[in-house]
């Protein structure tokens, strides 16, 4: 926990040097240098004669401090999540609001020019540094460094889970150190031990468990019985030995938009909305995905060129492939793709499919014969997915949304798995940035259920800038 802190702290240390560098750079921006004064008083200082320079680092303090009280430096927000973004951009909001309020107020005259330039330039310098540290902090957590010492509690089956989402997500950066359990008829420690974590205890042992382990944080997963008194008097006994309570909720792939919290006589309840399928807001996602494929189609038309070339020249096949997909509702429509594979693919499929490396419904081969030796660089580049920027233009895609399934695979889904049909298919989604063809069929399920359920613009946005990286790391990519 010591470490995290620092690690925060050196955090705060780089968003100042970052504002303090907006500030001067907006000062040179609008006046081509330093020296310039501002104008104004306050109950009869005369600031007249402070220059840019000084206004640059009061700026950025103050920036910081508004930034800290927002709680952007919590050692609990960082590694996962866009929480740590969205508190800086709506603490840059609200530092804009108030030096507006104290200008006003104290009838100092700053340039509105410097004002709009040193906003916005903070702001996007905050988020990159904020990016480039979670990558850093990302590649520590990886070597188990930075990371929080956890204590699981709770029923077996319950820790079990949670066990392997946290050992498969190092970037939350959790480590387990050891789990305590309910006292059962049976020995209820195999499913855990078995899987490496030492059992320190039962559900009375949690505070020494605590102590002896040096965990900083307790997460509670499942518990038998009266759920809510035994959490409560857990709750009581960790009070004063300085570690975090983290509650595992049973209402799992639910965001948090869809979730309020209306306290009733004392008890929390939570009032899940429904998912949101049609409305105003499924009009503005539909007029967002329109207008950037056809920014993005023009941006790319003379890539279009280059592929098209290098794959007719490759085998002299055809350059693009138009493969029939399942959208939304179960109405089919012709995909559009660069052909990375061989003319006769499809016949010669049957052949491999003794060699599928994916279980579920999907068919996936690291070497799969039947890609041409183009076909393999604008796979790793996921290229060949340009031309269905066409397809988001005729209405029958998304920029981002679930994976666009093919006939066979939909034949084969279950109930549950037909809630993917809600909502037009994209050319990227949570599943592109999270491992891509390295995911389980379940895994690649589970995710896109949860963007079928949590929709929103924000997280299409923040899906789109990941999709950059995940394309440019190739990870996952054949």
């Amino acid at each position: 926990m010591r470490r995290l802190r620092l690690f925060a702290t050196t955090v705060a240390a780089l968003d100042l040097v970052l504002l303090v560098l907006a500030g001067l750079g907006a000062a040179i921006s609008r006046f081509g240098g330093l020296e310039s004064p501002i104008a104004g008083a306050w109950r009869g200082a005369n600031f007249g004669g402070v220059p840019y320079t000084v206004v640059a680092v009061v700026l950025a303090l103050t920036w910081v401090t508004v930034l800290a009280f927002r709680g952007s430096y919590s050692t609990r927000i960082f590694g996962s999540g866009t929480e740590e973004y969205k508190l800086v951009v709506s603490g840059s909001f609200l530092t804009a609001g108030i030096v507006a309020i104290i200008c006003y107020l104290g009838k100092i005259d700053l340039s509105r020019g410097f004002i709009a330039t040193a906003f916005p330039l903070g702001t996007v310098l905050l988020v990159a540094g904020r990016w480039v540290a979670r990558k850093w902090l990302h590649a520590q957590r990886r070597r188990n460094r930075l990371v929080h010492r956890v204590l699981l509690v709770g029923m077996p089956a319950g820790v079990a889970e949670l066990l392997e989402i946290i050992r498969r997500e190092p970037q939350m950066g959790y480590s387990v150190v050891g789990a305590c359990l309910p006292r059962l008829s049976k020995d209820p420690g195999d499913e855990v031990a078995d899987q490496g974590v030492p059992i320190l205890g039962y559900l009375d042992d949690v505070p020494s468990a605590v102590l002896r382990s040096g965990a900083d944080t307790v997460v509670v997963s499942a518990l038998p019985g009266r759920s809510s008194r035994l959490l409560r008097r857990l709750s009581w006994s960790l009070e004063g030995l300085g570690v975090d309570l983290v509650v595992v909720p049973s209402l799992t792939d639910v965001a948090g938009p869809r979730i309020h919290v209306r306290p009733v006589a004392g008890l929390p309840l939570l009032h899940v909305e429904e998912p949101e399928f049609t409305g105003a807001r499924r009009l503005v996602k539909r007029i967002f995905d329109w207008v950037g494929a056809a920014i993005l189609l023009v941006l790319s038309l003379p890539l279009f060129a280059v592929i098209a070339i290098a794959i007719k020249l490759d085998d002299r096949g055809p350059v693009f492939l138009r493969q029939t997909r399942v959208g939304v509702h179960g109405k089919e429509f012709p995909c559009f793709k660069f052909r990375s594979m061989v003319v006769d693919a499809e016949e010669r499929l049957a052949e491999l499919q003794a060699y599928n490396e994916v279980d579920g419904v999907l068919f996936k081969m690291k070497n799969d014969p039947r890609v041409t030796r183009v076909g393999r660089v604008i796979r790793r580049l996921s290229l060949d997915e340009l031309p269905q920027l066409i397809n988001v233009l005729r209405g029958e895609m998304s920029l981002v949304g679930p994976r666009p399934p093919l006939p066979r695979e939909v034949a084969q889904y279950g109930e549950d798995v037909r809630r993917r049909l809600l909502v037009r298919p994209g050319i990227t989604g949570l599943w592109q940035v999270s491992g891509r063809s390295n995911l389980s069929w379940d895994d690649s399920v589970r995710l896109d259920l949860y963007y079928v359920e949590n929709w929103s613009l924000s997280t299409d946005l923040v899906i789109l800038a990941k999709t950059v990286g995940a394309v440019l790391s190739r990870d996952g990519a054949y």
